[in-house]
């Protein structure tokens, strides 16, 4: 099972996010609930970088990891204000996308979502 956790910040916010685990609905390779759980993830990390600005792969003030059915995200905490609508879309949009596949019912066997604000 894909286990992703959200964590927001007070206001809302996504800062950080982790994926962990393989769907096992089909042989490696074929299973297109990891993909599809792969895909929207690195979107999120992607688009960061591409339309906010914020490079995460860089080692800059945030933290990107990734490893075998791993993948965590962090935010920096010093993010310009005027960026900060943009990644509010960007990651809210991640969420969403999540949230789609966990509701579909040949998928949410695979997929457990947390989303909890700290």
């Amino acid at each position: 099972m894909i286990q992703i956790h959200i964590i927001r910040d007070k206001s809302g916010i996504v800062r950080e996010y982790e994926v962990r685990g393989h769907a096992g609905s089909d042989e490696y390779g074929r299973d297109i609930v990891c993909a599809a759980v792969s895909v929207i993830a690195y979107m999120g990390v992607n688009a960061l970088d591409e339309l906010a600005g914020i490079k995460l792969y860089d080692k800059g003030t945030g933290e990107f990891v990734e490893r075998d059915g791993y993948m965590r995200c962090v935010l920096p905490l010093d993010i310009d204000p005027d960026k900060m609508q943009t990644v509010k879309v960007i990651l809210d949009t991640m969420v969403v996308g999540f949230k789609q596949l966990v509701e579909t019912p040949d998928y949410k066997r695979y997929i457990s979502i947390s989303d909890e604000e700290v």
